[in-house]
C-alpha cells in the first residue's frame, strides 16, 4: 500500500476462479500460471472487486467466520498474491 490511500485489491481483467476437477480444488486461472487456492482463498478472491478495501475485505470476513483468524490470515494471503502480480 502506498502512503493514505487504501489499496483496493482486485483480479486482472484476464484471471478466472474456477473449479478444477482433475485436481478437486479451486483454482485462480491467470495467463500461462495456476495458483491453486487452499481453505477459503476463493471467498477471499471473491470479493477482491476494486471497490472494497483490504480493511473491508477483512470486516466482512471476519463477520461471516468469527471462529478464524482472519485479519492477519487474509492480509499476508492478498500481500502475498499481489508481489506475484495475482491481483492488481
Amino acid at each position: 500500500m502506498t502512503g493514505d490511500v487504501p489499496w483496493r485489491p482486485r483480479l486482472p481483467a484476464s484471471a478466472l476462479l474456477r473449479r478444477d476437477r482433475t485436481r478437486d480444488a479451486d483454482v485462480l486461472l491467470l495467463p500461462e500460471r495456476v495458483v491453486v487456492l487452499h481453505g477459503s482463498g476463493w471467498a477471499v478472491l471473491d470479493l477482491c472487486d476494486g471497490v472494497r478495501t483490504v480493511d473491508e475485505v477483512v470486516t466482512r470476513l471476519t463477520a461471516e467466520h468469527p471462529e478464524h483468524g482472519v485479519p492477519d490470515d487474509v492480509i499476508s494471503f492478498l500481500d502475498r498474491l499481489r508481489k506475484e502480480g495475482c491481483l492488481r
